[in-house]
């Protein structure tokens, strides 16, 4: 692994190329990663593809180009890859039109979903703002995304010979990862027969339905590799009893009505999220220290000159909040009072998905959004509207905030200024939501959402899913679930207690527990023996795996990430056609 270098002093950073490059880079990851997360029912991190992105603009027509330049955009990358993701609210909102039950006629126009993802996302990175010193400098999460995306950085801007092996490592990564997903993506747009093969062996009596095996993912594979081991076995046993132990036993006694993911789903998730959200706030309240001295940094004359303004954070927040109000309440109806305990309620939920990330490089938005759901299945029974805008307001802070802090991890590895790190991604935050806003309903309109042989968004069927169940209030919650939320809150707070003594090499990570139950379980085995390979590696050959290690893995990460913008891409110019 290259030592990263820090900045020189003069270095140039926040410059009019970069600035332009991240706007078109932004654009373009905000046209087509609609389409990816739609199809493939998840979504790549975009930092290491808008790091590559950059250097073809930066480094081939400028030979004075550097990563701190490149950090901009890859920044600004991920910041609209993020705010993109959120397509999925737009997809729920169509499923639930689709159902005459429900009464649902809302068809959300692209100015409105602009203004919504705007003004949420750019809520999102703000609150997140003082969290940087918390999470990457004191605690030195590991963030994998952003790691990666450092390594990347460093290496495409590395002229010594002594970068070749680094820089071939990386390649030979990215190579093969290009291939094994140019592989899947023929089978998903040519035909049924490879499709039919997303697992290389099944494992329990529940293997085929609950999707239980070993994935065709490098991307799952490198991150596992940068994660580690136990958090990678911790995930392992919470994919375990989500998909092997759990399904049948709630069959058996009627907690569940068939025995398929979904349904599983709705019941599991209670539990994990519960673990999640208990682990995560448990762990900020036993560092109440470190958190008092990363408020008192940024206020006042200690703030140093590199941060993000603690006075901008509070003024840009309350103006941001406001225009969120605002534009719930005349797109949407949804009262100002439910806006403001929507914004309140989704800065703990912030707090515990900026850690998952940190720690397993998996963003729980679905699941903190869900959680949303639950309690505005309280406060507004049977109003779907406000329960699916509430989640969405969740799910854009969250996944804006982690964007936001991947960033932060990369600018932390190459010396970046925080400052101009949060200016990229505040500037690409309305450039990703215009492109959404515009591609989805192209996207729609061609392939339909839903149905046999539409864009079946997964995680927009669940989040549809869940508004109508609660839209009878909690009663209708799956038998157990509540009793369920229960006990993943104990389990939660008593695993992260016990990760702060002594004993935390014997204990099982709450993050790594909760996450693993709702992640699809062959993505979890394959990062769990992405980890038992990095293991294997460092004993074998300690040195090698040092310098080559992150790289490699990063090269699995590019690779499949590449392939998966490109492809988007491809059909929309009408290269490449869907069967």
């Amino acid at each position: 692994m290259i030592e990263p270098a820090r900045k020189p002093s003069g270095a140039r950073e926040f410059t009019l190329r970069a600035v332009l490059v991240s706007v078109v880079v932004a654009a373009l990851i905000g046209a087509a990663y609609p389409y990816v997360v739609l199809k493939l029912g998840f979504g790549p991190r975009m930092s290491v593809v808008s790091a590559v992105f950059g250097f073809l603009a930066l480094g081939i027509l400028f030979r004075d180009y550097n990563r701190w330049e490149n950090n901009i955009v890859q920044s600004a990358g991920t910041a609209a890859g993020a705010t993109a993701f959120l397509c999925v609210l737009m997809a729920a909102f169509d499923l639930l039109r689709a159902d005459p039950a429900l009464s649902f006629t809302l068809q959300v126009t692209p100015l409105q979903s602009f203004a919504w993802l705007t003004t949420a996302g750019l809520l999102g990175v703000l609150l997140a703002v003082p969290m940087r010193r918390h999470y990457v400098v004191e605690e030195k999460l590991r963030f994998p995304d952003g790691m990666a995306a450092g390594e990347t950085l460093i290496v495409l801007d590395s002229r010594g010979p002594e970068s070749r092996g680094v820089t071939r490592a990386m390649g030979l990564g990215t190579a093969v990862s290009t291939l094994v997903m140019t592989l899947r993506a023929d089978a998903r747009l040519i035909g049924e027969a490879w499709y039919r093969i997303p697992e290389l062996w099944r494992l329990g009596p529940t293997g085929a339905t609950m999707n239980v095996g070993v994935g065709w993912s490098l991307l799952s594979f490198g991150s596992g590799m940068i994660v580690g081991l136990r958090v990678n076995a911790s995930m392992l046993a919470g994919a375990l009893v989500s998909w092997v132990v759990l399904p049948p036993l709630l069959l058996g006694r009627g907690a569940i009505p068939e025995l398929t993911r979904r349904d599983v789903i709705l019941w599991v998730m209670w539990p994990a999220t519960g673990m999640l959200v208990a682990g995560g706030l448990a762990a900020l309240l036993l560092r109440w220290r470190i958190l008092v001295t990363t408020f008192k940094s940024f206020s006042g004359s200690a703030i140093q000159a590199d941060d993000f303004p603690m006075k901008w954070v509070v003024a840009g927040s309350l103006a941001c909040t406001a225009a969120l109000a605002a534009v719930m309440r005349l797109s949407f109806g949804i009262p100002v009072w439910m806006t403001l305990v929507a914004v309140g309620l989704s800065l703990p939920l912030m707090l515990v998905g900026i850690r998952v990330v940190g720690e397993t490089n998996w963003g729980p938005v679905s699941a903190l959004s869900n959680m949303m759901q639950g309690i505005f299945g309280v406060l507004a029974p049977g109003h779907v509207m406000a329960n699916m805008t509430a989640s969405g307001v969740t799910g854009s802070v969250a996944v804006e905030s982690e964007g936001l802090m991947q960033a932060y991890k990369t600018g932390d590895m190459i010396g970046a200024t925080p400052r101009c790190v949060t200016y990229a991604q505040l500037l690409a935050i309305p450039v990703g939501a215009l492109a959404v806003s515009y591609a989805y309903p192209l996207l729609r309109d061609t392939y339909g959402i839903g149905g046999e042989n539409g864009l079946q968004s997964p995680i927009s069927q669940k989040w549809a899913g869940f508004a109508k169940l609660l839209s009878a209030g909690l009663s209708a919650l799956p038998p157990g679930a509540l009793e369920a939320l229960v006990v993943g809150v104990v389990l939660g707070v008593l695993l992260t207690v016990l990760e702060s003594s002594r004993h935390k090499q014997w204990t099982p990570s709450a993050t790594g527990l909760g996450i693993g139950m709702l992640v699809p379980a062959n993505a979890v085995i394959t990062m769990f023996l992405g980890a038992l390979a990095a293991t294997a590696w460092g004993k074998l050959a300690r040195q090698s795996a040092e310098r080559y290690l992150v790289p490699v893995a990063s090269g699995f990460i590019a690779g499949e990430a590449l392939v998966a913008v490109v492809v988007p891409i491809l059909v929309a110019l009408g290269i490449v056609h869907l069967r």
